[in-house]
């Protein structure tokens, strides 16, 4: 027989300190990677709960909003007075005509209110300023005051947020929680709220919305565009008549 070989044993095999290094290293970053999650995963379900107690209180609101509406209406009608509803505080402004023949003044305001295609729908603020700017371009635009249902709608349909100076869908809350969060905007509900409310962050609000890229009216436009609506034509004030061109166009 030969001379007998000896096998180390595992536990007499030395690591290289190198690799003993790589494992710890490899181990505690897999711990962190847990822990952040573990860390992230509570945080959304805390969103979460926010976002639906939020939700809940919007409900009531515009609940309560619609009831006392009701309620003075009645009133006014009981004691033989005519209800006059609140001035508007936002609008809807849709661009209804091109380019063509147009003045340089009338051009800028456009611009100013990005609306740079037809079509193009924004949301402003009713404020003296935007009322005197919308009579100025008014044969270009149509415009009126957008119920709740009509701003859900056009910001859950055809809604699209500016990041970057690109056009991103709002497909999900993170793409208005990173762009608005720091204006305590965390979610559709939230931004459709500053909207309908004019809130104190409307104006951040409307600019991170691209403006609305709408279709033609089912039937089309009724007088080539060139009579005001209140004389059977298309541009100009619609009061809460644009409520329903939006339905014919989203």
């Amino acid at each position: 027989m030969g001379p007998s070989t000896t096998v180390p044993s595992a536990s007499a095999i030395e690591v290289p300190e190198t690799l003993l290094k790589k494992r710890k290293q490899t181990e505690k970053a897999r711990e962190e990677r847990l822990a952040a999650a573990a860390v992230s995963r509570k945080a959304a379900k805390a969103k979460r709960k926010v976002i639906f107690k939020r939700a809940e209180s919007y409900v009531k609101e515009y609940v309560g909003k619609e009831k006392d509406e009701i309620r003075l209406k009645r009133a006014a009608r009981a004691s033989g007075d005519f209800y006059v509803p609140a001035e508007p505080k936002v609008l809807f402004v849709i661009r209804i005509r091109g380019i063509n023949e147009i003045a340089p003044k009338p051009r800028k305001i456009l611009q100013l209110l990005r609306l740079l295609q037809i079509n193009n729908g924004v949301f402003v603020k009713a404020t003296k300023a935007t009322l005197q700017m919308l009579r100025l371009v008014e044969p270009y635009v149509t415009y009126g005051e957008p119920n709740l249902k009509t701003v859900r709608e056009l910001i859950y349909k055809r809604g699209y947020g500016k990041v970057a100076k690109q056009r991103i869908p709002l497909t999900n809350n993170q793409v208005i929680e990173e762009n608005l969060g720091k204006y305590d905007i965390l979610c559709v509900e939230d931004l459709v709220h500053e909207i309908v409310t004019t809130g104190p962050n409307f104006k951040q609000a409307a600019n991170f919305l691209w403006p609305f890229k709408l279709s033609n009216p089912n039937g089309g436009w009724r007088t080539r565009k060139f009579k005001h609506f209140v004389q059977g034509g298309d541009f100009g004030d619609r009061e809460s008549n644009i409520n329903s061109l939006v339905r014919q166009m989203n």
